[in-house]
Protein backbone atom coordinates (compact mmCIF):
# COMPACT_ATOMS: atom_id res chain seq x y z
CA UNK A 1 0.00 0.00 0.00
CA UNK A 2 1.42 3.76 -0.92
CA UNK A 3 0.87 6.18 1.59
CA UNK A 4 -1.66 8.22 0.02
CA UNK A 5 -4.08 5.25 -0.12
CA UNK A 6 -3.29 4.81 3.00
CA UNK A 7 -3.90 8.20 4.14
CA UNK A 8 -7.29 7.89 2.14
CA UNK A 9 -8.31 4.90 4.33
CA UNK A 10 -7.20 6.83 7.65
CA UNK A 11 -9.12 9.56 6.54
CA UNK A 12 -12.14 7.22 6.03
CA UNK A 13 -12.41 6.35 9.63
CA UNK A 14 -11.57 9.46 10.63
CA UNK A 15 -15.03 10.38 11.31
CA UNK A 16 -17.46 8.74 14.23
CA UNK A 17 -20.24 7.46 11.85
CA UNK A 18 -18.02 5.85 9.20
CA UNK A 19 -15.32 4.30 12.48
CA UNK A 20 -19.08 2.53 13.73
CA UNK A 21 -20.19 1.50 10.14
CA UNK A 22 -16.77 -0.07 9.33
CA UNK A 23 -16.27 -1.02 12.70
CA UNK A 24 -20.01 -3.54 12.37
CA UNK A 25 -19.53 -4.61 8.45
CA UNK A 26 -15.83 -5.79 9.96
CA UNK A 27 -17.56 -7.92 12.28
CA UNK A 28 -19.45 -9.83 9.39
CA UNK A 29 -17.78 -12.36 6.86
CA UNK A 30 -17.36 -11.07 3.73
CA UNK A 31 -20.31 -13.05 2.20
CA UNK A 32 -22.62 -11.99 5.03
CA UNK A 33 -23.61 -8.82 2.98
CA UNK A 34 -25.97 -6.54 4.52
CA UNK A 35 -28.22 -3.67 2.33
CA UNK A 36 -28.07 -0.13 3.34
CA UNK A 37 -31.68 0.08 4.61
CA UNK A 38 -30.74 -2.40 7.52
CA UNK A 39 -27.58 -1.27 8.45
CA UNK A 40 -29.24 2.31 8.29
CA UNK A 41 -31.81 1.00 10.92
CA UNK A 42 -28.95 -1.00 12.78
CA UNK A 43 -26.89 1.62 13.10
CA UNK A 44 -29.67 4.39 13.62
CA UNK A 45 -28.53 6.19 10.64
CA UNK A 46 -30.46 8.14 8.05
CA UNK A 47 -30.08 6.22 5.01
CA UNK A 48 -28.81 9.60 3.29
CA UNK A 49 -25.81 10.19 5.53
CA UNK A 50 -25.09 6.47 5.91
CA UNK A 51 -25.35 6.76 1.80
CA UNK A 52 -22.86 9.07 1.73
CA UNK A 53 -20.66 7.36 4.68
CA UNK A 54 -20.28 3.96 2.55
CA UNK A 55 -19.51 5.50 -0.54
CA UNK A 56 -16.30 7.17 1.27
CA UNK A 57 -15.28 3.63 2.91
CA UNK A 58 -15.82 1.73 0.07
CA UNK A 59 -14.13 4.09 -2.27
CA UNK A 60 -11.07 3.95 0.51
CA UNK A 61 -11.07 -0.07 -0.51
CA UNK A 62 -12.42 -1.10 3.19
CA UNK A 63 -15.69 -2.28 1.91
CA UNK A 64 -17.35 -3.80 -1.16
CA UNK A 65 -20.45 -2.71 -2.40
CA UNK A 66 -22.28 -5.38 -5.09
CA UNK A 67 -25.59 -4.74 -6.26
CA UNK A 68 -28.18 -7.19 -6.36
CA UNK A 69 -31.60 -6.42 -8.05
CA UNK A 70 -32.70 -2.79 -6.69
CA UNK A 71 -30.41 -3.14 -3.47
CA UNK A 72 -26.83 -2.56 -3.12
CA UNK A 73 -25.29 -4.74 -0.62
CA UNK A 74 -22.11 -3.89 1.82
CA UNK A 75 -19.47 -6.27 3.12
CA UNK A 76 -16.23 -6.06 4.37
CA UNK A 77 -13.06 -6.07 2.01
CA UNK A 78 -10.93 -8.05 3.80
CA UNK A 79 -7.62 -7.42 0.93
CA UNK A 80 -8.09 -3.73 2.15
CA UNK A 81 -8.31 -4.07 5.27
CA UNK A 82 -4.83 -6.53 5.38
CA UNK A 83 -3.27 -4.14 3.01
CA UNK A 84 -4.06 -1.22 5.65
CA UNK A 85 -2.92 -3.08 8.92
CA UNK A 86 -0.19 -4.84 7.18
CA UNK A 87 1.12 -1.06 6.22
CA UNK A 88 0.31 0.46 10.00
CA UNK A 89 2.28 -2.44 11.40
CA UNK A 90 5.36 -2.80 8.75
CA UNK A 91 7.66 -0.85 10.57
CA UNK A 92 6.27 -1.02 13.97
CA UNK A 93 8.33 -2.29 16.89
CA UNK A 94 11.79 -2.15 15.05
CA UNK A 95 10.43 -4.39 12.82
CA UNK A 96 8.70 -6.95 14.71
CA UNK A 97 4.92 -6.10 13.83
CA UNK A 98 4.20 -9.70 16.42
CA UNK A 99 4.54 -7.00 18.69
CA UNK A 100 1.63 -4.86 17.60
CA UNK A 101 -0.72 -7.30 18.67
CA UNK A 102 -2.99 -6.66 21.21
CA UNK A 103 -2.31 -9.53 23.49
CA UNK A 104 1.09 -8.71 23.38
CA UNK A 105 1.08 -5.00 23.80
CA UNK A 106 0.56 -3.50 27.58
CA UNK A 107 0.00 -7.03 29.04
CA UNK A 108 2.41 -5.63 31.78
CA UNK A 109 5.07 -7.79 31.89
CA UNK A 110 8.26 -6.70 31.30
CA UNK A 111 10.87 -7.52 28.42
Amino acid sequence: MEITEAVTALSALAQPARLRIFRHLAKQKEEDRICAGDLSKLLDLPKPTLSFHLKELNQAGLINSEREGRSILYSPNPGGIQRLMSFLTEDCCQGRPELCLPDSCCSGEKD
